[in-house]
């Protein structure tokens, strides 16, 4: 039926995309709030199983690809907590805005390029049109020696 909205259950079908189980990792916060129409996703790391895929600074043992990767895991790692908060991701109305963090040297310039992945991956998930401001930025290190760390805040209908 062309014209009818697909669903986003279907949409990470068609992408073969699974979303991760979250173990409680005993922190004292809340994976994410709702305030009235906008959900504040806290960080989320490339854990995988509750424990971190990728350790490490990159430029400095972590190469792009994996930091890649682990921006992929941190997106994965934040639509499991949406749909956990929001119990359904065809609720979400808009990816509002992504912080991307990356643990680098201090002279790694390619952050944008990392967190790319994050945003290109949450277009083919809800479509560009549906597009989020962001940020991209490099720390000298992030928690439990994360690579990458991203938060969002979305807009559920």
């Amino acid at each position: 039926m062309e014209g009818v909205k697909k669903g986003i259950e279907e949409r990470l079908e068609e992408l073969n995309i699974q979303l991760p189980e979250l173990t409680d990792i005993r922190m004292p916060f809340e994976p994410g709030v709702i305030s009235g129409k906008i959900v504040y996703l806290s960080g989320q790391t490339p854990r995988v199983n509750g424990l971190q895929k990728y350790t490490g600074i990159v430029g400095a043992g972590i190469s792009i690809e994996e930091a890649k990767d682990a921006a992929r895991i941190c997106t994965l790692n934040l639509l499991a907590a949406l749909k956990g908060i929001i119990g359904d991701l065809n609720k979400v109305k808009r990816i509002i805005k992504m912080d991307g963090y990356v643990a680098s040297t201090s002279d790694f310039k390619y952050h944008p390029i990392v967190i790319n992945t994050s945003s290109e991956l949450l277009h083919d998930i809800f479509g560009k049109e549906n597009g989020h401001a962001r940020k991209a930025v490099g720390l000298a290190s992030l928690p439990g020696g994360a690579p990458v760390e991203i938060e969002m805040i979305v807009e559920i209908e």
